[in-house]
């Protein structure tokens, strides 16, 4: 049995097919490269119809940057433009045919993919935090993922962190606005402006600024980077607290492209969150690198098509 799997982000679409136990038999990243609205989709459409055409496809599953609407098929996707309410089931099935089609939230297919392949195999209650140019958590409970009703659970970039409340967290809420990816170069902004101490970071224009900068900066020692990254760690703990005190999962996976480079702090963010969290139930979880890194929704996709195929 072939799986075509595909993980769409702002920028790229990753395409994997795996086998029904789980090898990867193609894979491959192909750049958006400015597309926009039904651009897109006509974009997924050839990447299926060009797998089509090398693989018998059995069925297909992908993963979205958002939202994803199961009554109706329909994606909001904030990062690419003119996907508020996107008909993707609807187009898809315009090449796939009679071919099952699943979709989900990336959020969603990170866990999928640690529960298949990864490190969440053989656990019923756990959580994939996803920190990546956003962040979103894909939640595991008594076996089952934690949809909400309008399949919106999991949104914890708009958890509530610091008071009080400021405008500039309504596009993306509060969490994500200081922890994420995209929250990181605004964070550092922010403390350039307050904070005299020299930095490396004020030779980066300021719309120029990426995390890798700070990150790059803390490895040699920059103090306003020691400051902004000692911040993430206060934000990560404090947001995996709420998550342990609410949810007591056995397990708490960070994934997305920031854990690449801040998986070395999964300790002091622990430490961080163990201020803050149940006690009881703190000490009764780990906290854990994915073991999937970049690939954990691409492999997601392939697990909820396998899923829905009626073969897992």
């Amino acid at each position: 049995m072939a799986i075509l799997a595909l993980d769409l982000g702002g920028t790229k679409v990753a395409a994997a097919v795996f086998t029904s136990a789980g090898r990867v038999v193609f894979k491959e990243a192909i750049p958006l490269e400015g597309r926009r609205g039904n651009e897109v989709g006509k974009f997924i459409n050839t990447q299926i119809e060009k797998q089509m055409q090398s693989y018998r496809i059995d069925a297909i599953g992908i993963s979205v940057p958002g939202i994803s609407r199961v009554k109706t098929g329909t994606v909001w996707a904030p990062n690419i433009e003119g996907w508020e309410d996107y008909p993707l089931l609807e187009e898809m099935k315009k090449v796939a045919g009679v071919i099952p089609v699943s979709i989900d939230s990336d959020r969603a297919c990170s866990i999928f993919g640690e529960q298949w392949q990864g490190n969440a195999k053989g656990c019923s209650d756990v959580i994939f935090m996803a920190v990546g140019t956003g962040i979103g958590a894909g939640i595991l409970m008594g076996g089952n993922l934690l949809r909400g009703s309008q399949d919106i659970a999991g949104a914890i970039g708009w958890m509530a962190l610091p008071k009080p409340f400021e405008n500039k967290y309504i596009p993306c809420g509060c969490f994500e606005f200081y922890a994420s990816g995209a929250g990181i170069p605004k964070l550092t902004n922010e403390v350039l402006q307050v904070n005299p101490a020299a930095s490396i970071l004020r030779e980066v224009q300021a719309d120029q600024l990426t995390a890798h900068h700070v990150f790059e900066a803390f490895d040699k020692k920059d103090e306003i980077a020691s400051i902004i990254i000692n911040e993430c760690i206060t934000y990560w703990g404090m947001a995996t607290s709420n998550l342990v005190s609410i949810f007591n999962p056995e397990k708490i996976i960070f994934g997305g492209g920031i854990f690449g480079p801040a998986a070395r702090f999964i300790d002091k963010i622990k430490e961080e969150a163990s201020k803050w969290a149940q006690p009881i139930s703190i000490t009764q979880v780990s906290f854990e690198k994915s073991a999937l890194g970049s690939e954990a929704a691409v492999y997601g996709a392939g697990f909820l098509a396998l899923k829905n195929a009626g073969e897992l």
